[in-house]
């Protein structure tokens, strides 16, 4: 595997206006196993030719606690934004796992967001720490046949990851399921709000040129033009939400004036739209 040398990276423009933890470490980059069809770092990186999902880059431990030595106590992380922390080649890398133990040794907070189940592996729960740790797990259907026939990508089960938020949060951690993209015609929201979980992410489905191409769902109600992007307008989201019951809910958004009416109406955090639970 090659090196991977844009690890550690501030997100800018918009985005990390909004964003309060627009500082991602990528473990892993230019490619992702996943390979989600609907992936907005694969739009980006595939027609420059930098996607490659069968190989991706790994991240240099060394240079990453270098990096991290320069990073203020008590900041927290997004481990993982361009690609999956915990993709397969990790059970044989690791350098997520050394990642956390760094992170851990210098008092860094970190957010996790993952499609994989291996993050709740005993091996993870055993070195990550509560008070540091925030894991959000994306789940985007919950049936596992019509996930199998879809195959719009290649993470592990959706009941695998429904097991992994659970024994997370029975073991104490801060965890959400993470539906996002959240898309109506692929989820069951009865077997959603029975499933006992406290807490969820949403984030609805943008979609550009690349995005169309891979990805085969009806985009006919995505109208609203905004950042280069198609998305659902407003009401549309609201209606959709209204189906969640029983859940702690925010929701992470692109759209501006999106984004401020979650802020002021919907969000429990004003001042955080991944409401993480931070320890005092």
């Amino acid at each position: 595997m090659e090196e991977f040398k844009s690890f550690f990276k501030e997100v800018g423009a918009g985005e990390g206006e909004r964003c309060h933890y627009s500082t991602r470490l990528d473990t892993y980059g230019c490619g992702c196993a996943h390979d989600c069809s609907y992936c907005y770092a694969k739009a980006l990186l595939d027609f420059r030719k930098m996607w490659h999902p069968e190989n991706p880059s790994i991240a240099d431990i060394k240079k990453i606690e270098r990096k991290l030595d320069k990073v203020e106590k008590g900041t927290i992380l997004r481990l993982g934004g361009m690609t999956d922390c915990f993709q397969p080649c990790e059970k044989t890398c690791g350098v997520t796992y050394q990642s956390i133990q760094a992170l851990n040794k210098r008092g860094i907070g970190y957010l996790i967001v993952t499609k994989s189940d291996l993050v709740a592996d005993d091996k993870y729960i055993e070195v990550m720490d509560k008070d540091l740790a925030h894991i959000q797990i994306t789940v985007t259907c919950l049936d596992d046949n019509f996930y199998l026939e879809k195959r719009y990508e290649k993470a592990p089960l959706p009941s695998k990851r429904i097991a992994a938020i659970k024994k997370l949060q029975d073991n104490g951690f801060d965890v959400a399921i993470r539906l996002s993209p959240l898309m109506e015609e692929y989820m069951d929201f009865d077997k959603l709000n029975g499933l006992g979980i406290e807490k969820g992410v949403v984030e609805f489905l943008r979609v550009n040129h690349w995005i169309m191409k891979w990805f085969d769902v009806d985009f006919s109600q995505y109208t609203l033009k905004s950042g280069g992007y198609s998305h659902l307008p407003l009401e549309e989201k609201i209606r959709i939400l209204g189906k969640i019951k029983g859940m702690n809910l925010t929701v992470c958004e692109d759209v501006n004036n999106h984004y401020n009416y979650w802020k002021f109406h919907f969000n429990p955090n004003k001042e955080d739209c991944c409401n993480l639970r931070v320890a005092k």
